[in-house]
């Protein structure tokens, strides 16, 4: 297998490269300019040829030792003692000279896409701030205990996951999320590893050591996504085993058949030979398909999106159906008033009002959300609706409400302003001898009544966010199928999946049903086609560890969507699902061209090496145009 890709140009040698190669070719020219005698002139192109390619002599030395023979510095190597004992000394100096220029340029080719990779993922801190007997001091991140105090001024990252127990500040959080829009966070909220403080002074509880914290877990995860490898790699890998003994037979063979039973030209034929194994090096594979994928994931995290290696991005790229989690994917996960239903006679601005004002002095999230509409509707018409007076809804409640009693599992029955109110379910009302239609709304249904007459019902949902609408529609449009699954009721799961135009639902699932749908979804999948499941990361690990892709969404800060999840969302948007497939996509497009490109030429080149219609000059220049320009189009996928 080659190794090219692990060549270090600038370390491990006494003299840089360049240098080398600038003191080989200046040998050579004098060599081939002065000719001074044939001993001189020998010891010269020996000087220029070792200085050009000892390193490359050595390297291939001590592979034969450890049984690796057959790798690309087997190949120069062979291909350059030939053509020094068939006499052709300058072109085995230039093959190395060539050699070495054309891996110096993939190096720093292949440097530049790491270093852009690791800026992007630049997240680790340096210090941490702690205050000790009234003065600050830098302590390493690693020397923090849960519940110290940490201090971050404007400008600084923060170094541990915590929550914020003094000031107020505003965030860049792009580093982990790729998102742009900065976030204000103050006392009682959670301040993640990561997090950069544009401004302002705040002071951090910590809640976990460096070690468990967030960018500690992130830093891990990327160190090791190269570890699980894709299709096309292990391809590749073992393709390069065998290809290239192969290749040598078949020198050996160009070099000894064809002069036995064609013309008798040993010379001509072993020079073709020698050219053909200096055309073979497979090293534009070897380098630009793991580089391909690698500058895919560092593509991916740019943009707040964490893969756990290549095979992950391949079963991205060819997805068959996207199943969602409902609450915390698709949907907020916080209830709020979608739909208002008054009775004749009533209107819905009285009908909002009675409900929320009997539901004062509860904390149940349905009482919570009619809280926040009446609010809402408060601040739009400036304290009137149609123009009757209301009071605002205090701790202690507004006045005329007594009575209040709250009926398990049914709803409140409350006196608002000398008026029986009756706000809940059909059984509440059932129960009061109230009579009601039948309704076929989505959602949970809140019944209203007032000394017994019923006067209309509240649709409550969970809200839909702001993306999952252009999500499903993207991958519709990418002939991607969505399905939701929730343990929530048929009621519950209809206004989802009628809102968002998603194929197909399953209601009132328990954890096991879950995995038991995606097992039956990957059963009936078309061959080299995946399953992806996004779910929170936290009661979904099962069904995320069961499909072929796990994604988690709304991974910030959370230990179990980072440890169960393949891919990991640092945000709570679905619309990143469709970034990352595309991305699996465009990086799977960039891979098949490098493969196809650098199989193609190579095959072309050795044909015409064979034919004697290429140099051995020509077939380096081959070899590493070939290379540089895979490298090249590799690094396509980081942007």
């Amino acid at each position: 297998m080659c190794d090219c890709h692990e060549h270090k140009h600038t370390q491990g040698t006494r003299i840089p490269v360049l240098l080398r190669i600038f003191v080989s070719i200046l040998l050579l020219i004098c060599a081939i300019v002065f000719q001074i005698t044939g001993l001189w002139d020998f010891v010269m192109f020996m000087a220029a040829y070792l200085i050009a390619g000892g390193d490359i002599l050595l390297r291939a030395w001590k592979n034969i030792w450890r049984g690796a023979v057959f790798d690309e510095n087997f190949l120069m190597s062979l291909a350059t003692i030939g053509a020094i004992i068939i006499g052709e000394y300058p072109e085995a100096v230039m093959v190395m000279v060539l050699y070495q220029i054309g891996e110096y340029l993939q190096h720093k080719a292949v440097e530049k896409s790491r270093r852009s990779i690791t800026e992007l993922m630049d997240i680790r801190p340096d210090y941490a701030n702690i205050e000790i007997d009234g003065t600050l001091e830098k302590k390493s991140p690693e020397e923090i205990n849960i519940d110290d105090i940490i201090i971050v001024s404007a400008g600084e990252k923060v170094p541990l996951d915590g929550v914020i127990v003094e000031g107020e500040a505003v965030f860049d959080t792009s580093a982990l999320t790729g998102e742009s829009v900065p976030r204000r966070l103050s006392v009682g909220d959670n301040a993640v590893s990561g997090f950069i403080n544009t401004n302002g002074v705040i002071k951090i509880k910590v809640t976990k050591k460096f070690g468990e914290s967030t960018v500690a877990k992130i830093l891990e995860l990327v160190e090791h996504a190269g570890e699980k490898k894709a299709k096309a790699e292990n391809f590749i890998t073992k393709f390069a085993r065998i290809y290239t003994p192969v290749v040598v037979v078949c020198a050996l063979i160009l070099a000894l058949i064809p002069p036995v039973f064609h013309d008798g030209q040993f010379g001509v034929w072993f020079s073709r030979a020698l050219t053909f194994l200096v055309i073979s090096c497979p090293c534009a594979l070897v380098i630009s398909v793991p580089l391909g994928f690698f500058a895919g994931i560092g593509g991916a995290s740019r943009k707040g999106i964490l893969i756990k290696g290549s095979s992950y991005l391949e079963a991205l790229s060819k997805p068959e159906t996207v199943v969602f989690d409902k609450t915390g994917t698709l949907t907020k996960g916080t209830f709020a008033v979608t739909e208002l239903v008054p009775a004749e006679h009533i209107s819905s601005d009285e009908l909002l009002i009675t409900a929320a004002k009997a539901e004062n002095y509860s904390n149940h999230p349905i009482a919570l959300s009619l809280k926040r509409a009446y609010d809402e509707h408060i601040q739009q018409q400036e304290n009137t609706f149609d123009d009757i007076p209301i009071a605002g809804l205090e701790e202690e409640g507004p006045s005329g409400i007594t009575d209040v009693e709250e009926i398990a599992g049914c709803g409140v029955k409350a006196n608002v302003d000398g008026e029986t109110v009756l706000v809940g379910n059909d059984k509440l009302m059932l129960q009061f001898g109230v009579r009601i239609g039948k309704v076929h709304d989505s959602g949970t249904v809140v019944y209203v009544a007032k000394n017994s007459e019923y006067i209309g019902y509240i649709v409550i949902s969970d809200e839909i966010k702001d993306d999952a609408v252009s999500t499903i529609r993207d991958l519709k449009e990418m002939k991607v199928k969505s399905v939701m699954l929730t343990g929530d009721s048929v009621a519950a799961a209809e206004y989802p999946t009628m809102m968002l135009g998603l194929d197909k639902y399953y209601s009132q699932l328990l954890p096991e049903d879950k995995v038991y749908r995606i097992e039956k979804l990957i059963e009936a999948k078309k061959k080299n086609r995946t399953i992806l499941f996004a779910g929170d990361g936290i009661n979904d690990a099962p069904v995320l560890m069961r499909a072929d892709v796990g994604i988690a969404m709304g991974g910030l800060g959370s230990d179990a969507a980072i440890e169960a999840a393949d891919v990991v969302i640092m945000d709570d948007k679905p619309s990143k699902i469709v970034t990352a497939i595309n991305i699996a996509r465009k990086t799977m497009r960039i891979v098949k061209q490098n493969i196809i490109f650098a199989v193609g030429i190579k095959i072309l080149f050795l044909i015409l090496g064979a034919l004697g219609l290429m140099t051995m000059w020509g077939a380096v220049f081959a070899d590493v145009g070939v290379a540089l320009l895979a490298v090249l189009n590799s690094l396509r996928a980081l942007r």
